[in-house]
């Protein structure tokens, strides 16, 4: 079966600009709750994570623990503010990120916290304290990573690539970015997701991947133009996406793979960051695809056709 993929642009452009409001409402909610786009977690604005576990030889687990039930005891304490996550394959642990706790407030609530829950396991106990200036570090030193990496995506497609090329595949590289933050702004908002230092470099990641799969079918696209100078430019771009979608789609399939691995067993740490690469690598193949493609299909028809030179590495 051949995909007609200009002939339905505007269904593509449509779901692309769905997602992309609902990213700016999702955003704008989180900026006025948490103060930033997504809801920052301890690495960027400092306070004390606690991460407990239940002990199992010494207290009752028949019962999954509860955020609500967890919430009531940091209430008490004046932690309301406090986000809980309830981790572990049985429900039995939690991660509590907070505030800035002195050594004693941190030993009143694990006390609480017993009391409540009975007795943890010392050696699944982790207590992690970042500071105000060195989260203002983490996140500046990780936005600029973000703006050098499209910078210098941006001049490798300008001298591989004609402008228009680059310019269009830098707009999907940060639609692909941009709904990605917006996903995970919501779930800020509705699951008490917290965006730490691993968000940032799934990001980065994410960008390398999407702009390698856009590269692919740019570089189709214009070896067929070469070929095909008189050819529509729509029908071009309809057979140059279906010679390789095959290999979008396997690339994109065996590398999901190990991240739904990594979100099922990895840990607590680790299914954040894999879940935001999973998001973003399933986001990079749609837009490469069925958005980067269609704009250099729609933009070619309404500017003069120049020679299209294929470099000798390619």
């Amino acid at each position: 079966m051949t995909l007609q993929l200009t002939a339905q642009r505007r269904r593509w452009w449509w779901i692309s600009s769905i997602l992309v409001l609902l990213s700016i409402v999702g955003m704008a909610i989180s900026w006025v709750q948490f103060g930033g786009p997504v809801r920052p977690g301890l690495d960027f604005i400092g306070g004390t994570r606690l991460q407990l576990e239940r002990d199992c030889t010494k207290a009752q687990c028949d019962r999954p623990l509860e955020a609500g039930a967890i919430r009531e005891v940091l209430t008490s304490e004046g932690l309301e503010r406090s986000n809980v996550q309830v981790v572990g394959q049985e429900q039995q642990g939690f991660v509590i990120s907070t505030g800035d706790l002195s050594p004693e407030a941190r030993v009143q609530l694990q006390t609480k916290l017993s009391e409540a829950f009975g007795p943890f396991d010392p050696q699944q106990t982790q207590i992690d304290t970042v500071g105000p200036v060195l989260g203002q570090q983490l996140l500046s030193s990780g936005l600029l990573a973000l703006l050098v990496s499209f910078a210098g995506i941006l001049v490798y497609l300008n001298f591989r690539f004609q402008r228009d090329y680059a310019l269009l595949a830098i707009l999907a590289l940060l639609h692909d970015v941009f709904i990605t933050a917006g996903i995970f702004a919501w779930l800020g908002i509705l699951a008490g997701y917290e965006a730490d230092s691993l968000f940032i470099v799934a990001l980065l990641t994410i960008t390398g991947f999407s702009v390698n799969d856009t590269v692919v079918i740019y570089d189709r696209i214009r070896e067929t133009i070469a070929l095909f100078p008189d050819d529509d430019i729509d029908e071009i771009v309809d057979l140059s996406v279906n010679q390789t979608l095959g290999r979008s789609i396997n690339t994109t399939l065996t590398t999901l793979l190990p991240l739904v691995a990594i979100y099922i067993f990895g840990g607590a740490t680790l299914q954040n960051f894999a879940l935001t690469l999973i998001v973003g690598f399933v986001l990079g193949a749609y837009s490469s695809i069925f958005v980067a493609s269609t704009l250099l299909g729609w933009w070619r028809k309404r500017t003069p056709r120049s020679p299209q030179p294929i470099n000798a590495e390619t």
